[in-house]
């Protein structure tokens, strides 16, 4: 091999030309400390910021001590000292930054759900929110616009001040907006339900007033943009052409539900998301363009860190472009100079700053994926690179292999456990979309930069980029219909650390030549036996279901089918969000069409942001008793957060799906006001359903008590239905007369384990038995499905059969008492 100086052709290759060298780790304790004391600050608030200084504190005083007693600083000390140092003053910053944003007034305000007028500037492109229409009724479409609060009135209070705030805004007036610009909008505030600095969220009414305009090189950037979108609208079928602008620039827009949905289900999302893989095309494009005329490599340096620059204007340079222009940027240049391993230093430079610069990105998901991404790119993938090269496999093919494995390999545990799966397809997809993406990105990025000068040339380029693209949409489209490909994982911090753990052992113990093989051997096994399994339909959900009471606990949540495949109608969500959420995974839910609370008592409401988080929902309506006020406020502050419009239903309304009518029957005669103490009252403000499936009649009742089901018999409501969700959760509040006008076939009673309410009451549930009635109890059969099949004896009525899954959730673990 040459020992002159390596070309911008070096990437990946540095493990080749230094054999044994090791990456320079010196920054990295430092960046990973800097992070710590971050997250401290914003999941803990200023007390936690507090607490992360002074531990922070303590490791430089520590640091010093040793060093004096010593004489001798070593490089390990200087490490604690920089760790300690950067840790101290990102929790500083942090303390500072939490502190101010509980003394802000606007986040008060929301937390009163008070109406405000604000100016804000646009930090982000408007993102549309993707919703289907409920009951005959179209979606409303809306977006979700990202910006920095200048000024707000809310009440007698006016204040010019800073913070981060969301938009939710209808599309018409929004959706053109560019970042940079400076509107004026009215609306309902709410509580932001995330744990970074944003303040609030604003439920916009109308449109954007008083817009002044946007930078030049914004502007000129959303030229571009749109000059990209129309050619590739007139050049490719709609698939394609919603997915080329997305490729290149980030623009989304015109990108079809399907494959949004297939990118998220084969782990091609990212590829949708201006990254550092994005730029890295681009520069590297750039670069091997200057490969042929034997370019300097400093000069090549150069030429491709403005090759980046105007690529982070063309894709608008938000946050997120900025972060990933410095992930990429940094790494790549370092690479093509010739020096990989000071793209480690460079990395966590890069996490230094950008998380000083905004905290908040200490709990960005994007931001982790691209800090992990990055460190398999200069960590991971060239060794794997040298050790294919060393059994025969052609540089080129080596480097096309080992970079999106080791990047699916280091994000894996924080995808797990952000989405609660183990995606067993997104390796092989992203191995074979790898000859796509690059050809489509450079000529979706030649077609938006020619578009100004020649509409029929940026056609071009978006035509040539066509078999790229669909490529790429047929990859998704295949991968995601892989019976079993998604493995179920626990969500949350222990299930990211329980996949770490496990893919540590695998790499420690596959080091060794006899247990790789072993591994491999058992790897092969396993999906001898497992996928042939998986390619049969599991047995939950049951074929045909029509209904499902969830087992949440001590609450109410049922699931009603809309015929729409992976969109429901939700009535109720149970107290806690993951007993919800894990009852929805369980039947493939992927949308909810109507979120219906029969009441806002917290056994009904508990498990909201569990049934809206990752779920486009097209509204959440709720009855004509608003009390108790919390109830309505996090119901209101989750709703905005999803994107979702808060509708009314009163007695009288019918919506209809493909498969499902309900009509509201109740409550009828609700008050004005309502003690929110006083819990019947609340109670039999419920709304009452009646829903009419494939498998029959269903009513539901919520937790009316004698007077509202009095108010339905006197008023000759029509009761009667093949199925009773029992009111209450099986309560002795249920009168004999109102069991007799319903006469159904079986009643389901959704109530936890060991409550202590000791529902469900033993008296009523011998009445149902008595009567010949099916009962259905979620604590003694888990979740429970309503199913139906063809009428086998003539009658006319719907055959219908009750489906238990087992596993009932455990009764709670109880401290003292009775």
């Amino acid at each position: 091999m040459s020992s002159g100086r390596r070309g911008p052709d070096a990437v990946l290759d540095d493990t080749e030309a230094a054999p044994g060298a090791r990456p320079d780790l010196r920054l990295v304790p430092a960046a990973l400390a800097t992070w710590a004391a971050q997250l401290a600050g914003l999941l803990g608030g200023p007390a936690g910021g507090i607490a992360a200084a002074l531990l922070s504190a303590v490791a430089v005083l520590v640091g010093l001590i040793r060093s004096r007693l010593t004489g001798r600083p070593t490089p390990s000390r200087y490490g604690l000292l920089a760790a300690g140092g950067c840790a101290f003053a990102a929790a500083v910053l942090i303390t500072v930054h939490a502190t101010g944003l509980q003394a802000n007034p606007v986040r008060a305000a929301a937390e009163r759900g008070a109406a405000a007028e604000v100016r804000v500037v646009l930090t982000d492109d408007p993102r549309p929110l993707r919703q289907a229409g409920f009951g005959a009724e179209p979606g409303a479409s809306r977006v979700l616009v990202p910006a920095e609060l200048v000024s707000a009135t809310a009440g007698d209070g006016r204040w010019s001040l800073s913070g981060d705030v969301l938009l939710l805004t209808p599309a018409e007036g929004w959706d053109r907006l560019l970042p940079g610009q400076e509107v004026s909008a009215q609306g309902l505030l709410a509580p932001a339900q995330r744990s970074d600095l944003t303040v609030a969220v604003l439920r916009v009414r109308g449109s954007p007033e008083a817009v002044a305009p946007a930078p030049w090189w914004q502007t000129a950037a959303g030229t571009l943009r749109d000059g990209l979108r129309d050619a590739a609208a007139r050049a490719l079928p709609t698939a394609p052409a919603g997915l080329l602008p997305g490729l290149a620039v980030g623009d989304v827009r015109n990108q079809t539900p399907e494959v949004e949905q297939d990118f998220r289900t084969a782990g091609l999302t990212h590829l949708t998301a201006v990254s550092g893989s994005n730029l890295a095309i681009v520069a590297g494009a750039v670069l091997l363009l200057l490969r042929l005329f034997r370019a300097d490599p400093r000069i090549a340096a150069v030429l491709a860190a403005l090759a980046i620059v105007g690529f982070v204007i063309l894709a608008r340079p938000s946050p997120s472009v900025l972060r990933a222009a410095v992930m990429g940027g940094v790494v790549l240049l370092a690479l093509a100079l010739g020096r990989a391993r000071s793209a480690v230093p460079a990395l966590s430079a890069a996490v230094l700053v950008l998380l000083l610069v905004d905290p908040a990105l200490a709990l960005d998901a994007g931001f982790g994926l691209s800090v992990l991404a990055t460190g398999a790119l200069v960590l991971l993938a060239p060794v794997w690179a040298a050790r294919l090269r060393g059994r025969g496999v052609p540089p080129g093919a080596a480097e096309a292999l080992v970079v999106p494995a080791a990047a699916a390999l280091a994000t894996a545990p924080l995808i797990a456990g952000l989405s609660g799966q183990v995606s067993l397809v997104s390796v092989v997809a992203n191995l074979l979309v790898v000859p796509a993406v690059a050809p489509a990105t450079v000529l979706g990025v030649l077609g938006a930069v020619v578009s100004p000068l020649s509409p029929d040339a940026a056609q071009a380029c978006a035509w040539l980029a066509g078999p790229a693209v669909r490529w790429l949409v047929f990859v998704a489209d295949h991968a995601a219909a892989v019976p079993g490909g998604a493995l179920p994982w626990p969500d949350g911090l222990g299930g990211a650390l329980l996949l770490t753990g496990v893919l540590l052992v695998l790499l420690a113990l596959g080091r060794r030549p006899r247990i790789r093989a072993l591994l491999l051997a058992v790897l092969l096994g396993l999906l001898l036996v497992l996928v042939p399994t998986r390619v049969v339909p599991p047995g939950w959900p049951p074929a045909g279901w029509s209904a499902v009471a969830c087992d949440v606990g001590q609450g109410d949540a049922l699931v009603l089918a809309t015929g729409t495949p992976g969109w429901v109608v939700m009535v109720d969500t149970g107290p806690q969000d993951g007993a919800t959420d894990a009852c929805l995974d369980r039947l493939g839910v992927q949308g909810i069409a109507l979120l219906v609370l029969s009441h806002l008592h917290a056994d009904h409401i508990g498990g909201i942001n569990g049934a809206l988080r990752d779920r486009p929902t097209s509204a959440v309506a709720v009855g004509p008793v608003r009390e108790p006020r919390w109830g309505l406020q996090k119901v209101a502050a989750a709703a905005a957060t999803a994107g979702a419009p808060l509708v009314g239903l009163a007695a009288g309304r019918s919506l209809t799906w493909p498969a499902l009518r309900i009509d509201v029957l109740g409550p009828l005669h609700p008050s004005e006001y309502v003690d929110p103490d006083d819990g019947t009252a609340v109670n039999d403000g419920s709304l009452v359903l009646r829903a009419q499936t494939p498998a029959g009649s269903v009513l539901l009742t919520g937790d009316v008590e004698l007077e509202s089901q009095g108010d339905l018999l006197n008023a000759g409501v029509p009761l009667q239905a093949d199925v009773l969700k029992m009111p209450h959760h099986g309560s002795r509040y249920s009168s004999v007369p109102f069991l007799n006008a319903v006469r159904p076939r079986a009643a389901l009673v959704s109530v936890g384990a060991g409550n202590t309410y000791r529902h469900p009451n033993p008296g009523m549930m011998d009445a149902l038995t008595g009567a010949g009635v099916v009962v259905a109890r979620t604590d003694q059969s888990g979740d429970v499905a309503v199913t139906a099949a063809e009428d086998s004896d003539g009658d006319g009525r719907p055959e219908m059969a009750l489906v238990a899954r087992g596993d009932p959730q455990p009764a709670p673990r109880r401290s003292g008492g009775r």
